[in-house]
């Protein structure tokens, strides 16, 4: 259902239901969440699988585009 409505909002084919189980995640961390809380919302194991979910590093900082220089 996810990757059909993604497809008809023109997102692409990359979004299904663990791009929504990330979100959730990263956006728990970033509030001050604790990777462990986080490990039993989401039903894992294993705090590596939960870690795999965090998208926090993915996002790049103005202040690092700034470095580029040419």
């Amino acid at each position: 259902m996810i990757k059909r409505r993604a497809r008809n909002a023109d997102l692409g084919n990359r979004i299904c239901c663990h791009s929504c189980r990330a979100t959730g995640i990263t956006a728990y961390l970033k509030n001050g969440g604790n990777l462990e809380t986080a490990q039993r919302i989401a039903g894992h194991s294993s705090p590596r699988t939960t870690k795999l979910y965090d998208r926090r590093h993915d996002e790049v900082t103005l202040d690092e585009i700034e470095r580029i220089q040419i």
